[in-house]
């Protein structure tokens, strides 16, 4: 199915998670990938910062990495239609975002470079406590963290998971994030990371893995 929106119990999981998130006060800025269960994700999940007046930003850049249909966007006029009247800014999304072609493949290198705009974009942003919404698969790209990957089908991240990471104070071309303490400790307790060489090795795994499962591929196609 092209870009489905939210189960049933995907709703039931965002009511969820916005009864129990404590930072919804500390919220300045709502990302979301454009695909329609992102959309509604953060309209449901965050809406006390809705309530607020607070907008749901889509970015073509954090959309998921497949090319599968449930992977790939509405066009912007269908989704210009249904969000008409709701909170959501749509001016970044334009024509051809979800062609999968180009910057937009499911090619590593295209992919890499996607996750590398969307941090460098966060990064220049004005707010400091930044809301992203996005894709199991695009957040191995975007984190740079590639534990886990195979745990669930194309990932490592569970439905309404919520991680918190930040830019270290150099002054990093790549934008790179690394978790905090907190984030991390509730999740892995006092397990040693995985070193760079670890990392490189895992997401070579992962690549290989995933192109074998028809997610994305090596090289252009």
């Amino acid at each position: 199915m092209l870009d489905p929106v939210l189960t049933h119990f995907g709703e039931i999981q965002c009511h969820e998670f916005a009864a129990t998130f404590p930072y919804h006060d500390s919220v300045e800025l709502l990302v979301a990938s454009p695909l329609r269960r992102t959309i509604y994700t953060t309209l449901l999940a965050f809406e006390p910062e809705i309530k607020r007046g607070l907008k749901v930003v889509a970015l073509p850049e954090a959309q998921e990495t497949s090319d599968l249909p449930s992977d790939t966007g509405s066009d912007v006029e269908v989704l210009r239609k249904e969000m008409a009247g709701k909170p959501v800014d749509l001016s970044l999304v334009h024509e051809g975002w979800n062609s999968k072609k180009g910057k937009w493949a499911p090619v590593v290198e295209a992919l890499e470079q996607r996750a590398r705009e969307t941090r460098r974009w966060l990064k220049a942003r004005p707010e400091k406590e930044i809301v992203l919404v996005t894709h199991g698969g695009f957040l191995h790209y975007f984190t740079e963290d590639w534990s886990d990957s195979g745990k669930f089908n194309g990932t490592g991240w569970d439905n309404t998971e919520r991680r918190s990471y930040r830019f270290p104070d150099d002054d990093d071309e790549n934008a790179s994030v690394e978790e905090t303490s907190e984030s991390r400790e509730s999740r892995r307790g006092t397990e040693k990371p995985l070193s760079k060489t670890e990392q490189m090795e895992l997401r070579e795994t992962t690549h290989k893995t995933w192109e074998d499962s028809g997610f994305q591929f090596l090289s252009k196609v």
